[in-house]
């Protein structure tokens, strides 16, 4: 793509009365192209209550490769008061291998788990499953292990990650 049509389409994100979902393809078309100038409509986006949405943005935003994806979305996983739509941001932590997705993560289930009853349990399981990915590559803090166990132990949680955390 050329320059000329990247500053068309990075004009489309910023100017007035434009809709969500013309902003969300000249979004993905500049990731596409490498133009970071796409990342902060992509991070508004991955946060998005429509997941299909916030997905679209989680692979643009890792085909960006943008340095700042990881603590973007390690903000949004850990937000609580957008706690229901942090799937697809936690997600994309687990997939970057990011250096915030073990803290982000941990604080995550940390709350879930703290405040019965469990109510964002597709989370907390995203949350499980990410740090025992991550396990696989890295050595994870006391605290990330004894969460891991609580979560094993937990009734809403214990069918899905009994066997993976031994």
């Amino acid at each position: 793509m050329d320059s000329a049509s990247c500053d068309r389409l990075a004009f489309v994100l910023t100017a007035p009365g434009q809709p969500l979902e013309v902003r969300e393809v000249a979004a993905v078309e500049l990731a596409e192209a490498g133009d970071r100038r796409a990342f902060e409509t992509l991070a508004l986006l991955l946060n998005h209550r429509d997941e299909a949405q916030a997905e679209r943005a989680a692979r643009a935003l890792r085909g960006l490769g943008d340095p700042r994806t990881g603590r973007a979305a390690a903000a949004l996983a850990t937000n609580r008061l957008r706690l229901a739509y942090a799937l697809p941001a936690i997600r994309l932590l687990v997939e970057l291998r990011a250096p915030e997705a073990v803290p982000a993560l941990a604080a995550t289930l940390r709350q879930l788990l703290a405040a019965p009853p469990l109510t964002h349990v597709r989370i907390a399981l995203a949350c499980a499953d990410g740090l025992l990915d991550l396990r696989g590559t890295q050595p994870l803090p006391p605290a990330a292990e004894h969460l891991l166990r609580a979560a094993a132990e937990h009734p809403a949680l214990q069918a899905s990650l009994t066997r993976q955390t031994c």
